[in-house]
């Protein structure tokens, strides 16, 4: 059973004031709103400064003097491009052309470049072209086999000698499409 209690000064409200309890003033309307706005700039504010900082800090945004443009470095120094008559080349079809290989190698007779065989590649999706030379002493030779092959690299690598081919052309699709154009 509910207990009565006699009336005192809290339990009357002056006119004009729409209170519910004694610790509760009226809220404001669109108080939520404004609590929204704030959280959302503070937000905003947050991430642009650590998009800032991050740019910053990678070095992605300088503030300082624009750079200055470097001087070019000077180009290596390679052999001049010779054919050596005296060692043959290893053709390689790296390409699912049939042929290719033969037509390279025919190629590289007329220039006047020995060709020791020609085979495929153990892999038939390569792009690119390469003349590999196996010492540093071929390096003019396999440039003079390069001029002779349109898009030709020329590369060193050293497990070619020990597999007795001091030359060796590795032909890729962008000379299968030089040599179907």
């Amino acid at each position: 059973m509910a207990q009565k209690f006699p009336r005192d000064r809290f339990d009357r409200i002056p006119d004009g004031i729409e209170r519910v309890g004694a610790h509760r003033a009226p809220r404001r309307r669109g108080q939520g709103w404004i609590t929204f706005g704030w959280a959302a700039l503070a937000t905003v504010v947050l991430v642009v400064v650590g998009i800032v900082g991050i740019t910053v800090f990678n070095d992605r945004l300088n503030f300082g003097e624009p750079p200055q443009p470097t001087q070019a470095e000077a180009p290596v120094e390679t052999a001049p491009p010779t054919i050596a008559p005296d060692v043959p080349v290893t053709v390689l079809n790296g390409t699912t052309t049939a042929g290719l290989a033969a037509r390279a190698a025919e190629a590289l007779t007329a220039a006047g470049v020995p060709v020791g065989t020609t085979a495929n590649a153990s892999e038939d999706t390569l792009t690119a072209t390469y003349v590999y030379y196996a010492s540093e002493d071929l390096e003019g030779a396999a440039r003079g086999v390069a001029q002779v092959l349109p898009e030709a690299e020329v590369r060193f690598d050293a497990k070619f000698a020990e597999i007795g081919t001091p030359l060796v052309v590795v032909l890729g699709a962008d000379y299968a499409e030089a040599a179907a154009g």
